[in-house]
């Protein structure tokens, strides 16, 4: 069966949205890969091991997405991107000082973000398919990163009252 939404020729009003999905990912996976680098907690990098390997996948499924429905993805200057990049790969900063500067230890902050993403119903059922098993995925690695952020935070308060 052909794929009604790339037969169309007019822009998907979603069009954007998909963009900023999959620039927004893989410029996750290249920060998380840096920090994986230089991890020395394992259960903290195994968490954002699981993670970049989702990002890194959204990022390129939402591009392909983009891709089929006859346009490409518009990447836009990132003026922060070295230096997050640079943070990414301190050995000076902790793993909690990395989480506070992303934003990974903020759950209910990072899942607002999903509350509107089917408001508009014109998302034909391909892009439906793969909003869908984005937004559970990210509903997962959020927990995953707040109960990470929550062990790491509980470290550090352990750490300070025995000193």
């Amino acid at each position: 069966m052909p794929d009604t939404a790339s037969t169309n020729s007019a822009k998907p009003s979603y069009l954007g949205l998909l963009n900023a999905i999959a620039v927004g990912e893989a410029r996750a996976h290249r920060y998380l890969g840096e920090w994986i680098a230089v991890c020395t907690d394992p259960e903290v990098r195994a968490v954002l091991q699981t993670v970049a390997w989702r990002e890194g996948e959204h990022g390129m499924s939402f591009a392909k997405r983009i891709d089929e429905l006859g346009f490409s993805v518009r990447r836009r200057d990132d003026p922060d991107l070295e230096r997050d990049l640079e943070l990414a790969r301190s050995t000076e900063l902790s793993d909690r000082e990395k989480m506070d500067h992303f934003g990974l230890g903020r759950l209910n902050e990072t899942l607002s973000f999903f509350d509107d993403i089917f408001k508009d119903h014109t998302i034909d059922i391909r892009t439906g398919e793969l909003l869908g098993r984005y937004v559970a995925e990210e509903f997962d690695s959020a927990r995953l990163l707040a109960a990470c952020y929550g062990r790491l935070c509980e470290t550090a308060a352990e750490t300070t009252t025995s000193a």
